[in-house]
């Protein structure tokens, strides 16, 4: 049996349902955090003693990464007042000198264990997900001159941790990026402080509408400045911030993220390009207008200009982009194809309703987010993002004004 995965907008009464396999750890929910269940079938069909691993990274450098723990005692938390200032986890991925001794954990056996349990998954090792292989080092030694290198911020989906999106990670950082991935604290399942704190989802048993959706998009704008006020200031909270050139800065997300990624360029105008990977826009684009470059990356059955209410969220953003702006979709993938959890399910032995394999996914993304950064933060030319391509028969470019893809 195959299973299959709600889409739709925030505000729509679509049923939330549980997440399948190693989707309770990445990315199932559409922008509006939407969730799966497994059949009993596929849960019946996941197999145990396998170790999962992420592919190589595509880039010719090595990759270092790091934690780092940031406290914004400029505002209380926004879904937990209580707590007078606002705490994240941010994961960074950098260019590294040298391989290190160490790989670093996709995350702690607790987390995984949350995840899994959040999801219902009683086929596999509570731990798995922690042990999954990973291609960066732990804090080996940056690579790169002074303000050499771009930055780019990662947001994932709702109720998801900022491991989910560490396969793209690994690969901007190998070539040459320093990635900084949020996890958007009480909005994942499960985050890990160094103190040994775990924190949960407290946004999940929020009756969800429009505004709180838009109100989701306001608050993760914040974390991304303050992130960047804490990766670039006067005082940066990483060792190799000297590396980071301040000029050139982007963003990407997944689901709740991306969508996210349109109110992080509208709110900060040091975020310079964006990405929204299947996301449901919430908040529009006011009439001014964006003029900043724009990618939508996405799936068909969501996502194809004309064909419902959600796909016209997109539509409606398409027309308030002023400045450069593409919108792709993948045949074949679905929610969960554009971040880890494609190729984890895989590996696992769950479906999770893809017809085209995660790696291939995983390759997919991988080469037309880095194409789209190579060009707006590089000025590299890439004909990858003009025309169709032999390479990439899966992707689709869209013209809403036609409403029809090729």
């Amino acid at each position: 049996m195959r299973q299959t995965i709600e889409s739709g907008n925030a505000g729509t009464s679509t049923p939330r349902r549980r997440l399948a396999a190693v989707a309770g750890l990445l990315a199932v929910a559409v922008s509006a955090g939407f969730l799966y269940a497994p059949s009993a079938s596929a849960r019946s069909t996941a197999t145990p003693g396998v170790t999962p691993f992420l592919p190589k990274p595509t880039g010719s450098q090595p990759v270092g990464t790091t934690s780092l723990y940031l406290k914004d005692t400029s505002r209380p938390d926004p879904w937990v007042p209580a707590m007078k200032a606002r705490e994240l986890m941010v994961s960074l991925w950098y260019p590294a000198k040298s391989p290190g001794r160490d790989r670093a954990q996709y995350m702690t056996p607790k987390e995984s264990e949350l995840l899994l349990k959040d999801g219902e998954i009683t086929g596999l090792p509570m731990d798995v997900l922690s042990k999954t292989r990973t291609n960066a080092f732990t804090d080996a030694e940056p690579a790169g001159r002074k303000r050499g290198l771009p930055l780019v911020v990662l947001s994932p989906g709702h109720s998801k941790p900022r491991s989910e999106l560490t396969g793209l990670a690994e690969d901007l950082a190998s070539r040459g990026y320093v990635v900084a991935a949020i996890d958007h604290t009480y909005e994942s399942v499960a985050t890990t402080f160094p103190d040994g704190r775990v924190t949960t989802c407290v946004t999940c048993e929020i009756k969800k509408n429009p505004a709180w959706w838009e109100k989701l998009s306001k608050s993760r704008a914040a974390d991304v400045s303050f992130v960047l006020d804490e990766l670039t200031g006067a005082r940066p909270k990483w060792k190799g911030a000297r590396l980071i050139d301040p000029s050139r800065i982007a963003m990407a997300g997944h689901s709740a993220g991306g969508a996210s990624a349109i109110q992080a360029l509208l709110t900060d105008s040091r975020v310079r390009a964006g990405i929204d990977m299947d996301g449901t826009t919430d908040a529009p684009i006011p009439d001014s207008g964006l003029s900043r470059p724009f990618l939508f990356l996405g799936k068909p059955s969501t996502y194809t200009p004309g064909k419902g209410d959600t796909a016209a969220t997109w539509e409606r953003d398409w027309k308030q982009l002023t400045g450069w702006k593409r919108w792709l979709l993948v045949t074949g993938a679905e929610h969960t194809s554009f971040n880890d959890l494609g190729v984890l399910t895989d590996q696992l032995g769950i479906d999770d309703g893809a017809e085209i394999p995660g790696t291939r996914a995983m390759k997919i993304t991988r080469a037309y987010v880095a194409a789209f950064f190579d060009l707006h933060l590089r000025k590299k030319r890439q004909p990858l993002l003009d025309k169709p391509s032999n390479r990439y028969p899966e992707v689709e470019f869209c013209a809403p004004e036609k409403k029809a893809c090729a």
